[in-house]
């Protein structure tokens, strides 16, 4: 493992000094490429024994993930043909030159992902094959003390007017683009493990325009995410006592809006000035305050024993005009939310596009859909408008 190490490491020296000295002259472009095809060949050969775990494991990677890592790290004409025949097998190469992520390296990506996003933490997330997921929805029955064996006097009647009232919703997979650029140096240097560079990328690059989304996206109609701010998803509203102004107490009476059932797993999404803002409340009568932070790595700061997040989809508490603003969130977002993952995302290199900053680009194009499939689990506080 040692010699492999070194021997990567030599090589790439030996690369960059020879760019260098093309750089000054030493070498025509022709007498470069030659050379560097058979350095590169070399660094994916080593790369990927690097890579392949040992003897005795089960998750070696298969031939579509090693040659759509060299797709992406030296193009599709340096590709071979049965590395070709790997992606267009199944129909992977589309007419604009896009290829489909390996399924196992989205599966890293879809885990990485929360760790960049906060919906992806709280709401429920499916991975779907289809264009659109319908969701089956049955509305609160009604329930009573009773014995149902005794038929004669039942203490509830189970029929359609008891609340069993089956519904549906669709959720739409929409188009999401990223993009990614990345140094040619960078692609060259295998000091920096490229799968781990791509998962990072693409995770960033489409976390935070999904989350924005999630939370105020506007239909399909308009190509988003029906985000919970949206009229479409009907959640309920709680207006702030005074208008044109937020109070803390104001933030309790949202709490207590929500059915108890759904508080006890419940989050507070504000904006990150607004959290500020939380951060000096006090406790009247216990005289400490009501924001207290996380006592262990991975969780959340608490507001009233609640776990609280930030989201810059909201509008802030400190602003000047908040009348008729969305200012907070409560409620239990994985009972309240859906996001639907489609299981293709393709990248597409752009070799040409930023070849004068020396940057190679690849466009990401991702699916993704969300949307509330249960209104009575979260509320929104709004700040009353003026009269």
């Amino acid at each position: 493992m040692d010699d492999r190490i070194n021997e990567l490491q030599s090589l790439v020296k030996e690369l960059r000094d020879k760019f260098e000295a093309k750089q000054d002259g030493l070498y025509t472009k022709a007498e470069f490429e030659e050379f560097a095809a058979k350095v590169n060949a070399r660094i994916d050969e080593l790369e990927t024994k690097l890579q392949r775990p040992a003897i005795g494991t089960n998750n070696e990677p298969d031939d579509k993930q090693e040659a759509f890592l060299k797709y992406v790290r030296h193009g599709l004409s340096a590709l071979e043909p049965n590395e070709r025949k790997a992606l267009v097998e199944t129909g992977t190469v589309g007419s604009g030159g896009e290829i489909l992520v390996p399924e196992a390296l989205m599966e890293t990506i879809f885990s990485t992902l929360p760790k960049f996003t906060i919906m992806r933490r709280l709401a429920n997330v499916r991975q779907i094959g289809t264009d659109r997921a319908r969701i089956r929805t049955i509305s609160e029955p009604t329930v009573s003390w009773g014995k149902l064996e005794k038929p004669s006097t039942p203490a509830l009647t189970l029929t359609e007017s008891s609340g069993f009232t089956p519904g549906e919703k669709l959720i739409w997979i929409e188009d999401l683009y990223g993009l990614l650029k990345i140094g040619e140096d960078e692609l060259m240097d295998t000091d920096v493990s490229l799968q781990s560079l791509l998962v990072e990328g693409f995770s960033r690059a489409i976390s935070h325009t999904e989350d924005m989304a999630f939370v105020n996206g506007t239909g399909h109609a308009d190509g988003r995410p029906v985000g919970i701010l949206s009229t479409e998803a009907a959640v309920p509203t709680v207006e702030t006592t005074t208008a044109n102004t937020f109070a803390v107490d104001d933030l309790f009476t949202l709490i207590y809006d929500v059915a108890p059932e759904y508080r006890t797993t419940a989050a507070i999404l504000v904006h990150p000035k607004t959290e500020m803002v939380l951060r000096l409340a006090k406790s009247v009568a216990l005289g400490m305050y009501l924001w207290q932070p996380s006592l262990a790595e991975g969780t959340p700061p608490t507001f009233a024993g609640y776990p609280i997040y930030n989201h810059e989809a909201l509008t802030p508490a400190t602003d000047t005009s908040l009348g008729g603003k969305a200012i907070a969130i409560f409620g239990d977002f994985r009972q309240g939310y859906l996001i639907v993952d489609r299981l293709a995302m393709t990248v597409q290199r752009l070799d040409e596009l930023y070849a004068e900053a020396g940057l190679v680009g690849f466009k990401a194009h991702f699916r993704v859909g969300g949307g509330v499939v249960d209104a009575n689990a979260l509320r929104i506080l709004k700040v009353k408008s003026s009269p």
